[in-house]
């Protein structure tokens, strides 16, 4: 496939652009910082902002677009209505875990233990997925990682769910941005979800 990864110098971007490429993919590696984004085989580096006026030339002609952005950072009808204006149909959103339920109607981010620095983004993250929600004429993916992400080993062993939190036997709710990035790239190829969320960790 011909995939562009917007945000792709940032820590899920570059390990989706890397998961993409070594798949045998062709990788548009999109970011402000292309300074920033490893270089390597099967990914062409493109500079591009999402408020740029030609910033839908850049997503047009592939398969599929991936979103690997901050919320806070971004407007939805700015980003979608990019994607939207460039003529692909697919296109899969890096998530958060905020909106994840810990029970039916009870998200992590209304829980006490959900840390307060961490909140704006989160909030942006369901106004994202609420957007998406409504849109019907896009094939959009939101997957939304662990409550924990960080840099780690690619095992391609982990678990998916759909809108619940997952913990692991020890309590744990963590995926790395290795297996994270498996799980997207896994998803563009047998495109089991569509117009949904899911969720990974381990």
């Amino acid at each position: 496939m011909k995939v562009a990864v917007v945000g792709a110098s940032g820590r899920g971007g570059s390990r989706i652009v890397a998961e993409l490429a070594r798949r045998g993919h062709q990788v548009t590696a999109i970011a402000r910082n292309i300074e920033k984004v490893e270089p390597g085989p099967n990914i062409t580096v493109r500079r591009g902002d999402v408020n740029g006026l030609g910033f839908p030339g850049l997503l047009a002609g592939h398969d599929a677009v991936v979103s690997a952005v901050r919320f806070v950072q971004t407007d939805p009808d700015v980003l979608i209505g990019a994607v939207r204006k460039s003529g692909v149909t697919r296109y899969a959103v890096m998530g958060g875990a905020g909106s994840l339920e810990v029970a039916p109607g009870k998200r992590l981010l209304d829980t006490p233990q959900f840390p307060e620095a961490a909140k704006p983004e989160a909030l942006k993250g369901v106004a994202f997925l609420d957007k998406l929600k409504a849109t019907t004429d896009l094939d959009w993916v939101f997957l939304s990682p662990a409550a924990v992400i960080a840099f780690g080993e690619r095992t391609g062993k982990f678990r998916l769910g759909k809108d619940e939190f997952m913990t692991d036997a020890d309590g744990k709710s963590k995926i790395s941005f290795e297996d994270y990035a498996v799980a997207m790239v896994d998803e563009l190829e047998q495109h089991k979800h569509s117009r949904e969320r899911f969720a990974v960790a381990y």
